[in-house]
């Protein structure tokens, strides 16, 4: 199968590429920016079943000749995850890349013959919902209120549309909050995630201070892009959204403890009274777990990583990185 991944060098999409090539797919990675140096070392040893297409999402032409190339199957990836300040600057910026650019995709992929899109999209779509709710499953109404959110919601709205007028295979996801390799400062994401910021602050040698515990059903990338391959492979998915989860929630601070565990002298805490925390947790308050059970039911995936294994991995990998 050959697939084509838009905003491919953003972390997931690295990660998604990394899975497919290893299960002997090849994988066309569309994005403006190019593989970072590490990536490329990394991935050279799959030759030429991985190419590398820059270009702008918005630029159709562009995105018209990546499609006709022989794709089989199109991650849409590209997004601009903003924040308020975002929201309040540049609201263009954000509709376009997150929503916009995405009809010409699709009608693109229906021209040119490609078998099935997955259309990322993020937890972030339930917005206030998440809050009112125990657990957030995919029949919940949505209450999407930041930018990101509005844009990932109708995303998922235009191609559930689409598919069922075109007879198009069309799968949205709705990722949990995801943490992992490749993360990095792109200019795309406003924040990282609360796991690469206490990464960052053991590198800097330094402190991670949480402003609290920060629970959430966070995902570790490699199972992300796991989940993805097997929408991708399936035969015929017996629906149109699947949320993407471990299922199980534990806290940031958690996290950081299980990784202060492997680093004598390193520490992870909550902020005293007063004291400003330097990770960011994202939002205000805690919001409720996705439900897993339509992923799980249908194709028995579960993820694989949880809280200290990921810890434990991530600090491998991030090693290795620094070692070459």
């Amino acid at each position: 199968m050959n697939v084509l991944i838009f905003g491919g060098t953003g972390f997931v999409g690295l990660n998604i590429a990394d899975v497919l090539l290893s299960r002997g797919h090849a994988v066309t990675l569309f994005d403006r920016a190019g593989l970072p140096p590490a990536a490329q070392r990394a991935f050279r040893r799959h030759g030429d079943r991985l190419t590398m297409v820059l270009g702008d999402i918005l630029d159709r032409a562009a995105v018209d000749a990546a499609i006709a190339g022989g794709i089989d199957a199109i991650v849409l990836g590209a997004a601009i995850t903003a924040d308020a300040e975002r929201d309040a600057a540049d609201p263009e910026s954000i509709l376009q890349v997150n929503l916009m650019a995405q009809t010409p995709i699709l009608v693109a992929a229906r021209r040119h013959g490609v078998r099935r899109v997955i259309n990322l999209s993020s937890a972030g779509a339930y917005g206030a919902a998440a809050f009112r709710h125990a657990l957030l499953d995919e029949e919940l109404t949505c209450d999407p209120q930041s930018l990101y959110a509005i844009t990932k919601f109708a995303s998922e709205k235009v191609a559930a549309r689409l598919a069922a007028l075109w007879s198009m295979d069309i799968v949205s996801v709705r990722l949990s909050g995801v943490f992992g390799p490749w993360e990095r400062a792109t200019g795309v994401r406003d924040t990282l995630s609360p796991q690469m910021q206490i990464i960052d602050a053991l590198h800097a040698g330094r402190e991670a201070v949480l402003p609290r515990a920060g629970v959430k059903d966070s995902i570790y990338a490699p199972d992300v892009a796991d989940a993805i391959a097997l929408l991708l492979e399936a035969a015929r998915p017996q629906h149109r959204l699947y949320n993407i989860s471990t299922g199980v929630e534990w806290s940031a601070l958690q996290w950081g403890e299980a990784l202060a565990a492997l680093n004598p002298g390193f520490v992870c805490r909550l902020a005293a009274p007063g004291e400003a925390p330097n990770v960011n947790l994202h939002s205000a308050a805690d919001r409720a777990p996705l439900a897993v059970t339509r992923l799980a039911e249908e194709f028995g995936w579960r993820a694989r990583f949880g809280c200290a294994d990921s810890a434990a991995d991530l600090q491998d990998w991030s090693q290795h990185q620094e070692g070459n």
